[in-house]
């Protein structure tokens, strides 16, 4: 963990990041999250010599470690809660 926290002080400064988190479960796994701004901040990342110093920490980790790409392809903000509120009301009304 101590690794792989020591790799994300550089990433502040990199535009698009984020932020990360480093933390271990119940089952004593270690996990690692990026958050970026936008898959070309992210593919910016994966191609710097820094992701480069990630993976040997990874790939030097006991175990099978898995790796994950998670891509969000919509994000709505206070204009949903206003949708499924408005939604609902109208449910409740033709009751």
């Amino acid at each position: 963990m101590h690794a792989l926290r020591s790799l994300t002080a550089p990433l502040r400064l990199r535009p698009g990041h984020l932020g990360s988190n480093t933390w271990t479960d119940s089952e004593h796994t270690v996990h690692y999250e990026e958050d970026w701004a936008t898959e070309n901040d992210m593919r910016e990342r994966v191609a710097s010599d820094g992701f480069t110093r990630l993976l040997a920490v990874i790939e030097a980790s006991e175990g099978l470690p898995q790796v994950q790409f998670n891509f969000v392809t919509k994000t709505r903000g206070l204009d949903y809660v206003a949708e499924v509120r408005s939604a609902a009301e109208a449910n409740d009304e033709r009751r």
